[in-house]
């Protein structure tokens, strides 16, 4: 008995010393640093407040242009109000391309039939980013430390594919101003939908979890026009017209379908006035910090 206690008491120190010597704490300030995840190697940029007592987690993500140094810089002061720990991690466009990055790297579609093929859940990048926050709070040496996550066009098609498809502890994640979204729906597709995915991934009890997630839906109020980088696909185009648009329609399906089955809808949609297509206009507007609200 003595020994079998003795066992686990060496083996608890043990887990907290190889803890104490495997973390290395972000500094103060701006600071960068690649880390390996999953055999990736993906380059962060991180904004610490000097007031930083441990309160939570930021990521944000970037959009079409993989600047993440200027996501970092966008997010700043609300990480600051809010004393969050902010990263931005960048996924570069060579190993990142469209179906891995806005799609979440989950499946892609197959020439000439346009079937689906899966990628095991492992090599998704939805699951790298779930992946991504551990590994920051093993570098903090904080396991349970709670996080949100933010995503503007590219960066927010990325994050509905999170919601939608990865069981996570997110407080917050706001999808802002993508160009498309996954539709509560068996009917319509992947990426587009739950459609032509198998059953663990597309059922109810999947649609049911999509609904419960703490997704703010976040849109400029003039995000209206039809520029080069919106998606004009057939698919697309039955989102909206337009971000505004289809923003709006996706939490109207969403809240819709939740009190028609009588399940759980922790949806928020929030609107910035008189803002269009800018990540920097919507992270300064008075209205992300109501985004981020229920951090």
């Amino acid at each position: 008995m003595i020994r079998s206690v003795l066992r686990v008491a060496v083996a608890l120190l043990a887990t907290a010393w190889f803890a104490s010597i495997s973390a290395a704490p972000f500094p103060s300030g701006v600071s960068q640093r690649t880390l390996e995840i999953d055999g990736t190697a993906l380059e962060v940029h991180v904004f610490k407040p000097s007031d930083y007592a441990g309160k939570g987690l930021l990521i944000t993500l970037h959009g079409l242009k993989r600047n993440a140094t200027g996501y970092l810089e966008y997010a700043r002061a609300l990480a600051e109000r809010h004393g969050l720990l902010l990263v931005a991690p960048r996924f570069d466009r060579e190993r990142f391309p469209t179906w891995r990055y806005q799609t979440g790297g989950i499946a892609r579609r197959v020439a000439p039939s346009e079937s689906l093929q899966l990628e095991a859940e492992a090599l998704w990048t939805v699951t790298l980013l779930r992946h991504l926050v551990e590994r920051i709070r093993r570098e903090e040496g904080a396991p349970h430390l709670p996080y949100s996550l933010v995503g503007h066009s590219a960066g927010g098609q990325f994050l509905s594919r999170f919601a939608a498809f990865v069981p996570n502890e997110a407080r917050r994640i706001v999808i802002a101003n993508p160009s498309t979204y996954v539709w509560p729906t068996r009917e319509v597709r992947f990426p587009f939908g739950f459609g032509g995915l198998p059953e663990r991934l597309a059922d109810d009890e999947a649609l049911r979890r999509y609904l419960a997630q703490p997704v703010t839906i976040f849109l400029g109020s003039a995000d209206v026009h039809r520029d080069a980088h919106l998606n004009v696909s057939d698919e697309a185009m039955r989102q909206g017209a337009n971000r505004r648009e289809r923003g709006r329609r996706v939490f109207e399906a969403a809240q819709a379908l939740a009190q028609e089955k009588g399940w759980t809808f922790a949806w928020r949609l929030v609107e910035a006035p008189d803002v269009g297509h800018s990540a920097r206009a919507m992270y300064a507007s008075p209205a992300a910090d109501a985004a981020l609200a229920g951090y």
